[in-house]
C-alpha cells in the first residue's frame, strides 16, 4: 500500500528565483525564497539555505522527508521536440526549427539531471515532478481560500506551457482543472521580457520599471505594430514570428527580430538616455498587454462560469492590467497570490503531492497568509561590523513612536516579524515614508533605492479606509492591483499617484499585520490621512532583505534615515 507522504517539500530551483517551501501533515510551515537568505537577487542555485532553514524549524532532517515535489516536469519538454520539427515546414519558423527542438530535447535531459541531483539528497523520498502551471494554478487557487474560482495563469513558459485556464474547486482538497491551455511559441511573457531586454533592462528582472516607464508614453505610436505581433483568437492569442521570432531555450538567438528593431527603435543600450520612442514602445507593449489580459479573462469566465478570478504566473505581477482586469467587472473579485512567480511554485509543488495522494489530512496555512519566511525575534544585536550605526531599544508604544517619526518626514526602514512570501514587502520588510513629505518621492529614487526617477512608489492603507482614496472596489492585500485614486487623494497625497492616475496598493487590516495596522491608524491620527509609501527594503539590483545582516547593510549604505528591527531603533 502506497504511504501517504507527511513530510512533503515543494522545491523551485536550477532556473530562477529559488525557493523552499514545507508541508507537514498537511500543514503549511514555512516558505522562503533562497534570496532572501542568499543575498543573491533570483538567484537559480539548490536553495540549500531555505531548505535547511525550513527542516530546522519543524525539527527535522532530510532523512524525515516523505517527497520532494519539483516544479517541472522534464517529459513535458521532450515533447515538444518533434512538434519542433514542423516549424521546418513555414518559412517564418524554418530557421529556427532544429535549433528549437534541439533546445526543448536538451532541457528535458538537464531537468531529469536535476532531478536525480535533488533524488540525492532526500534518501527516504520519492521525487515527484510537478506540471509547471498545475503548480502555478494550485499555489493561486489555494491562496485564496475560496471554494470556487476560476483560475488564469500566464507567464513565459512553463515545459511547453504559457497560458492555461483552469476551474479550481475545493472539497477535501483544493483541485485545479485545466479547461484550455496555450502552449509556446505564443507567450505573452516572452514577449514583455523580449522588449524589457530590447529597451535596455533585464529580462525577467526589471519588468516592472518598464511597466513603470509605460505610463510616460503614448501608445499609439506603435498600437498598429503590437495588434500585428500579438494577436487575439477566439480562444486566446497568437505571437507573429516577423517581430518576436520563436524560442530555441539556446543561447545566441535574438528574441527581437529585424523587422521589429527597423519599425521601432535600436537596442537600448543601458547607459544611454530614455528618449520619447522608448516611452511609447513601451507604452504600446503595455497596452497591448493588458488587453490580451483581459481577453483572457473574459475566456476564463466563459469557460467556467465563474464569478471569482485567481491569476496566478509572472505576468501575474503586471499590477496595471490585474487592474484593468477588475475595472472591466468580468469577476465580483479577483486574487492574486503573494508569490505569483515562479517562487511561489514550491508551494503549488508541495500542494499537487498532498492533493494526489489523497492525504486525509486537512490543509492548513495556506490560505491568506503572506508571512511565510524566517523571523529574528529575541536575537541579540551586534553592531560591531557597522561602527556608525547606533540603537536604541523601544518601548511598548512602538507603533506611536514610529508613526510620529514619519509624520515628521523621517524614512524609515522596517525589519519585523517573518519575512513575507512574494516580490512585494508587505510590512514586515518595508521601507517607509510619508506621501505628505515634499520631494519624498525624488528623495527616496535618488538617495535611498538608486532606481530610475519615474518609478513610482506603492501606498498602503487602513482596509476600512481604502474607499476614501481609491477606486478598486476590493482588498488588495499583496499589493499586486493598480486602482484608480479619488479627488480626495489628488488633492492630499498626490505622491502616491503614477503618471498613468493608478496606484499599486496593499489594504491592510489588524488580523493581517496588527503593527502596520497600529501604525497606519497612528499616522492617521497625526495627520488625517492613513496612507504611508511602503517600498521593499532594498535597493535596486539587490533582494528584500530577509536577514539582520542584510537589514544594517542597507541602513548604512543608503541615504535611509533610520531602521526599525525588531523594536530597536537604529540610526546613523
Amino acid at each position: 500500500m502506497k504511504r501517504t507522504p507527511s513530510v512533503v517539500l515543494g522545491l523551485c530551483s536550477y532556473t530562477h528565483d529559488s525557493s523552499a517551501a514545507l508541508l507537514v501533515d498537511g500543514e503549511l510551515t514555512g516558505f522562503v525564497e533562497e534570496e532572501r537568505l542568499s543575498e543573491e537577487k533570483h538567484t537559480k542555485l539548490y536553495p540549500a539555505r531555505a531548505i535547511e532553514w525550513l527542516l530546522g524549524q519543524a525539527k527535522l532532517t532530510a532523512a524525515d522527508v516523505d517527497a520532494v515535489a519539483y516544479n517541472f516536469q522534464p517529459a513535458r519538454y521532450l515533447a515538444e521536440s518533434p512538434v519542433a520539427l514542423r516549424l521546418a515546414l513555414s518559412p517564418a519558423t524554418r530557421d529556427r526549427a532544429l535549433a528549437r527542438a534541439h533546445g526543448f530535447a536538451k532541457v528535458a535531459l538537464r531537468t531529469q539531471f536535476r532531478l536525480r541531483v535533488i533524488g540525492r539528497q532526500f534518501p527516504a523520498a520519492r521525487v515527484v515532478p510537478v506540471l509547471h502551471h498545475r503548480a502555478h494554478q494550485l499555489t493561486a487557487f489555494a491562496a485564496s481560500g475560496w471554494d470556487e474560482a476560476a483560475v488564469l495563469v500566464v507567464d513565459s513558459l512553463g515545459e511547453r506551457q504559457t497560458t492555461t485556464i483552469a476551474h479550481g474547486h475545493t472539497a477535501l482538497r483544493p483541485v485545479t482543472r485545466t479547461l484550455e491551455a496555450i502552449n509556446d511559441p505564443a507567450s505573452l511573457g516572452y514577449v514583455y521580457g523580449a522588449v524589457t531586454e530590447h529597451l535596455g533592462w533585464r529580462r525577467g528582472d526589471e519588468e516592472g520599471t518598464v511597466m513603470a516607464l509605460a505610463a510616460l508614453g503614448d501608445p499609439a505610436r506603435f498600437r498598429h505594430l503590437f495588434a500585428q505581433a500579438v494577436r487575439t483568437t477566439a480562444t486566446g492569442f497568437h505571437i507573429n514570428p516577423a517581430y518576436f521570432p520563436t524560442r530555441t531555450l539556446t543561447s545566441g538567438y535574438e528574441r527581437t527580430s529585424g523587422r521589429f528593431v527597423a519599425e521601432t527603435c535600436p537596442e537600448r543600450h543601458p547607459s544611454e538616455p530614455l528618449a520619447e520612442v522608448h516611452q511609447d514602445l513601451a507604452a504600446a507593449l503595455q497596452e497591448r498587454t493588458e488587453q490580451v489580459m483581459v481577453h483572457l479573462a473574459r475566456r476564463a469566465r466563459a469557460l467556467t462560469g465563474s464569478p471569482r478570478l485567481c491569476v496566478g504566473g509572472g505576468v501575474a505581477t503586471n499590477c496595471v492590467s490585474i487592474g484593468k482586469i477588475i475595472e472591466a467587472g468580468i469577476f465580483d473579485e479577483v486574487f492574486v497570490p503573494p508569490a505569483p512567480g515562479d517562487a511561489g511554485t514550491a508551494i503549488g509543488a508541495a500542494l499537487a503531492v498532498h492533493v494526489d495522494v489523497r492525504s486525509p489530512r486537512p490543509l492548513a496555512g495556506v490560505a491568506r497568509t503572506c508571512y511565510l519566511g524566517p523571523s529574528y525575534e529575541d536575537q541579540p544585536l551586534d553592531l560591531a561590523p557597522w561602527p556608525g550605526l547606533h540603537q536604541k531599544t523601544l518601548g511598548i508604544e512602538t507603533a506611536e513612536f514610529l508613526a510620529d517619526q514619519l509624520a515628521h518626514g523621517t524614512i524609515v526602514g522596517l525589519f519585523q516579524g517573518a519575512v513575507e512570501a512574494g516580490p512585494r514587502a508587505l510590512g514586515n520588510r518595508s521601507i517607509l515614508a510619508s506621501p505628505l513629505e515634499p520631494g519624498v518621492v525624488e528623495r527616496l529614487n535618488a538617495t535611498v533605492k538608486f532606481r530610475e526617477p519615474f518609478r513610482p512608489f506603492a501606498p498602503m492603507v487602513l482596509a476600512e479606509r481604502a474607499d476614501e482614496f481609491f477606486t478598486l472596489g476590493q482588498q488588495a492585500p499583496y499589493m499586486s492591483m493598480a486602482s484608480g485614486v479619488t479627488d480626495k487623494t489628488r488633492e492630499r497625497v498626490p505622491a502616491i499617484v503614477h503618471a498613468n492616475g493608478t496606484s499599486r496598493l496593499q489594504t491592510v487590516t489588524r488580523s493581517q499585520n496588527p503593527f502596520m495596522h497600529a501604525v497606519l491608524t497612528a499616522f492617521g491620527r497625526r495627520t488625517g490621512v492613513p496612507v504611508l509609501i511602503n517600498t521593499s527594503l532594498n535597493v535596486k539590483g539587490k533582494p528584500i532583505c530577509g536577514t539582520p545582516e542584510m537589514a544594517l547593510d542597507c541602513l548604512a549604505n543608503s541615504g535611509l534615515d533610520a531602521l526599525l528591527l525588531e523594536g530597536r531603533w537604529i540610526t546613523k
